[in-house]
């Protein structure tokens, strides 16, 4: 398809505050469950255009805060440099960064993984804080009673209270997180430095639930885990680390599974292939997990 196929509608029609000339649309560079984003030429430039999800609100995310944690990590040289944040909140255009998708396997990669880590969270806080159960609360609110998952997912709600507050318990204090290092918002650059994508979930909080999406979002062993936990601490892991890690872990997951849950709810069901055994499925290891 070339860039004279895309629908018109795709650049926003405010293009002017941010190009002195009409974008034009290069490709798709996803196509997931929330936002839509595309490769498109601006000056001469390569940029990224993501439009923004329809359903935002259901998933609770703050765009206000994407916008001043990703600014901050712009400044740091951690974060696509930032172009355009729609006022409105409809789309954001980032800088292209040349790269690909790190291998997490590699030698070195936990190395510069935990680096990357322990320099986002060396950034200023933002107002915004991941708040579990304001987080919670929301998602259940978005999520039909109508579901055949709606019970499993109600009772294993119980089960993951007493991990919420112990990891309360074991906090130290919040730092500014990402809150979603999944392999697909990391790009390894061509010149070999590791940047951070899509900073839609971040907000301040516990530096180990960041750990603990890295872990649980990678699917990483519990060897590996334990790896990656020692090089960002930079030292050797005490049992209290350990457990602090494995209760976010808990929670990550359960988050996880509401964040499915609303979109599953929410999905156009002649477009959208549905997630319930997978969901179902999810909330059956998660309660072994526990």
């Amino acid at each position: 398809m070339t860039s004279s196929e895309y629908p018109e509608d795709i650049v926003p029609a405010d293009w002017a505050h941010w190009s002195n000339r009409a974008p034009v649309v290069i490709r798709p560079l996803t196509s997931g469950l929330t936002n839509r984003s595309y490769l498109i030429s601006a000056d001469d430039t390569p940029l990224v255009l993501r439009k923004n999800s329809p359903i935002s609100a259901a998933l609770d995310l703050d765009r206000a805060a994407e916008a001043r944690a990703l600014q901050l990590a712009d400044s740091a040289g951690l974060a696509a440099p930032l172009v355009h944040c729609d006022p409105q909140h409809r789309y954001l255009v980032t800088r292209y960064i040349h790269g690909t998708a790190p291998e997490l396997d590699a030698a070195g990669a936990l190395t510069a993984l935990a680096e990357l880590l322990r320099r986002i969270h060396q950034l200023p806080t933002i107002a915004a804080e991941l708040d579990i159960a304001n987080k919670v609360a929301s998602y259940w609110r978005a999520i039909g009673d109508g579901e055949d998952f709606f019970q499993p997912l109600h009772d294993l709600h119980k089960q993951v209270q007493p991990h919420i507050a112990a990891a309360q318990c074991l906090s130290r204090g919040k730092v500014l997180c990402h809150n979603d290092l999944l392999q697909s918002n990391l790009i390894a650059a061509d010149d070999g430095k590791l940047y951070a994508i899509d900073w839609e979930y971040a907000a301040s909080g516990d530096p180990f639930y960041d750990l603990a999406v890295i872990s649980e979002g990678n699917a990483f062993g519990e060897e590996k885990s334990q790896a990656l936990l020692s090089a960002y601490l930079q030292r050797g892991v005490s049992e209290s680390d350990q457990r602090r890690l494995f209760h976010w872990r808990v929670i990550y997951r359960y988050l996880a599974l509401l964040w499915y849950a609303v979109q599953e709810t929410n999905r156009n069901s002649s477009t959208a292939p549905g997630r319930h055994e997978e969901i179902v499925k999810e909330i059956a290891g998660l309660r072994k997990f526990c």
